[in-house]
């Protein structure tokens, strides 16, 4: 039985190898390269997958990666002006444990839509899209597990608020607990459908223009992601509570509605293998990512109900939605390396042993190169969201030189301890046999979430106590 097993390991892997070489050739950067591989093949053999992953100037990466970075972080600036605007809402301002529910629910880009985006991403890159029915099953299949997944997580959100929320307070409103649920199920719904249709249009029109969907998929995912879903909270959240006292029913029903259409997503997401095993078993990352999220949502309420800190609302979605976008990209590259490289639960050499952070930046190896490239769009590309937010007027804190030092130094912070947790959490996993693409990018957007937001109310603090402060914050 060991040597049955054996046998078709290696002939699984052999198959996967005949079936990704026809995409991957076509994608070579030159025909050198083409002839060389032919050479090293015949002298080597099919043991040198290493150079079957098509290679990347630094420049090249940074271009690809460059226009969906502004794109995304253009969308997390809207996502907080509008944050900034709707926290005066009366449900925002009577039920405030809505502010809990906002980095939980944009952090479900990161927990389903970007790995939605590196488990799709990661199939093109090795050739399982290349059949057109196996393509489609997979995305469908892939759909619909996202709607069970975003049903479910939107309605653990909600219990987390509630309970967040009541435990330092006391108090607990049945009415509002509803209202609750009902919002956060049907932003998740709503916000999960339309991101995940969008995202399969990106990554089926990268492979047709032969970008690499590592780069821009997993920004594009996020670069409406949290305007769309911030928008539909804003809205359900409003008109719920609006109809609370003459027609408190209607948020048991949209609630109940919406719960209502998970088994048929289960039944079509266990049609395909894939989605088949991770309905089964992909519900730890996310519902743990959930939780996550939900902690620096609390800091976040916390926050805002000060109204010496209520400026910091506008610059939440911002700075943690950079940080979960410039981790997503890496953890998706290197996930897409290790697949191309290396047979589950084995790691290159230079991952084995105790983790360092210089083995994160040091380096010429391709994830080397990234995490340099990635590392060095932290500061220009906040300078730019940040003046684009002070030339639209929002937000109630003004640009002082202290302002911004502390507020890039916050957000280089968050982008560097990522960088480092994704190296050594993408590769740890890799080693105990789990896929990266589905496991890494949720508990990696979450702590993006809970770092930035921790690191953004402690600046507002620090900024407060040394004077650097605004009269109107929080008008």
């Amino acid at each position: 039985p060991e040597t049955f097993r054996v046998l078709s390991h290696n002939c699984s892997i052999l198959k996967s190898q005949i079936e990704t070489e026809p995409m991957l050739a076509e994608r070579r950067l030159s025909g050198e390269e083409a002839d060389g591989e032919e050479e090293e093949d015949e002298e080597e053999g099919l043991g040198s997958d290493g150079q079957n992953m098509p290679k990347e100037s630094p420049l090249a990466m940074a271009l690809q990666i460059l226009v969906p970075f502004l794109l995304a972080g253009f969308g997390t600036v809207s996502a907080g002006m509008v944050l900034d605007i709707v926290q005066h809402w009366e449900a925002f301002q009577y039920i405030t444990e809505i502010f809990i529910l906002v980095p939980a629910l944009l952090g479900l880009k990161g927990n389903l839509e970007m790995t939605l985006a590196s488990r799709l991403s990661t199939a093109v890159n090795v050739g399982k899209m290349d059949s057109p029915i196996e393509k489609w099953n997979l995305i469908i299949g892939n759909l619909a597990l996202k709607q069970v997944q975003a049903t479910v997580v939107g309605f653990l959100a909600a219990v987390a608020a509630v309970v967040l929320g009541w435990i330092p307070e006391g108090k607990f409103q049945m009415s509002h607990a509803v209202l609750l649920c009902s919002s956060s199920v049907a932003t998740a719904f709503i916000a999960s459908l339309l991101q995940g249709i969008i995202m399969v249009g990106v990554i089926v029109g990268s492979k047709k223009t032969g970008i690499n969907p590592d780069n821009v998929a997993t920004p594009i995912a996020a670069s409406f992601g949290d305007l769309i879903t911030l928008a539909i909270l804003a809205w359900i959240s409003q008109g719920l509570y609006k109809c609370l006292d003459s027609y408190p029913y209607v948020s048991s029903v949209v609630c109940a509605f919406f719960m209502c259409l998970t088994p048929l997503w289960m039944v079509i997401s266990s049609k395909h293998p894939a989605s088949r095993t991770l309905l089964y078993s992909g519900w730890e990352p996310v519902i743990t990512a959930m939780v996550i999220s939900s902690i620096g949502g609390l800091i976040l309420d916390k926050t805002v109900s000060d109204p010496n800190l209520a400026g910091i609302v506008v610059y939440t979605p911002v700075i943690n939605g950079i940080g979960g976008n410039l981790v997503a990209i890496q953890s998706s590259r290197i996930s897409t390396h290790l697949h191309f490289h290396c047979a589950p639960g084995e790691v290159p050499d230079e991952a084995k042993g105790c983790y360092y952070p210089c083995r994160t930046f040091c380096g010429t190896g391709a994830n080397h190169r990234s995490a340099q490239v990635l590392l060095l769009l932290v500061i220009p590309g906040h300078l730019i969201f940040l003046y684009t937010i002070h030339l639209m007027k929002s937000g109630h804190t003004t640009l002082t030189p202290i302002f911004m030092s502390v507020y890039l130094a916050a957000a280089m912070l968050q982008v560097l301890l990522l960088l480092c947790i994704a190296d050594w959490m993408v590769h740890s996993m890799w080693r105990s046999g789990k896929d990266p693409d589905s496991f890494s990018i949720p508990y990696l957007t979450a702590l993006g979430d809970l770092l930035g937001t921790a690191l953004l109310a402690l600046s507002f603090h620090f900024l407060w106590l040394i004077g650097d402060q605004d009269s109107d914050v929080g008008d």
